[in-house]
């Protein structure tokens, strides 16, 4: 099984990751956890680039063209492997990340972003999609209160405006596809988020 975690800065997808791998571990699952931009050192190379940096450092179509340079690697050398073992991937991030920030927030031509989740996802799809939904404004101020990833705050310095695009460039991949993405309130506490979490999750299973 192929699970992604998407959604805006601030919204907790990497605590819950962590919290679903320890429960599926717990229930006899093979587990490997990863992320976008990054999940091989190539594609952690071009992550630095993209979170690091200037605002306005690159153009929507160049950071699609980016984030899919560090995809074609990490498909290649972690998921495909992991999925052909019988694994479970989770990953913090994947394809709906590029079209929500490059596509929605950003302006990139959608079209080129379709050309290139075809040539390099292909069939490798999530089987679920977690969208966490949460108020952009409570979102960055999550996230700026952390204080531990100071040196990838690129996006959450686009400004409000960006990320309220955002939000809704994720909520219409959510309309588009609600067989796939599965809608996670990330307004709630961290356990009852985690319970919504376990109750989708272990639906499928």
């Amino acid at each position: 099984m192929f699970i992604t975690f998407e959604g805006g800065e601030g919204s907790g997808k990497s605590t819950q990751i962590r919290r679903l791998a320890e429960r599926l571990r717990k229930a006899g699952r093979d587990i490997v956890m990863t992320r976008e931009p990054g999940g091989t050192p190539e594609a952690e190379a071009v992550r630095t680039l993209l979170v690091s940096g200037d605002v306005a450092r690159w153009t929507a179509n160049s950071e699609a063209l980016l984030n899919y340079a560090a995809r074609e690697q990490h498909v290649v050398q972690v998921v495909r492997p992991a999925l052909a073992a019988a694994r479970t991937v989770l990953c913090d991030r994947f394809m709906d990340s590029t079209r929500a920030y490059q596509g929605y927030a950003g302006g990139c031509d959608l079209g080129l972003i379709d050309a290139l989740e075809r040539a390099i996802v292909g069939p490798t799809r999530p089987d679920l999609t977690l969208v966490f939904d949460l108020d952009p404004a409570i979102g960055l101020s999550r996230a700026r209160s952390r204080g531990d990833a100071v040196s990838e705050d690129r996006y959450e310095r686009k400004g409000l405006a960006f990320h309220r695009k955002l939000r809704e460039g994720f909520l219409d991949i959510l309309r588009r596809d609600p067989k796939r993405c599965r809608l996670v309130d990330a307004s709630l506490s961290v356990e009852e988020v985690e319970r919504s979490v376990w109750d989708i999750v272990s639906g499928m299973l």
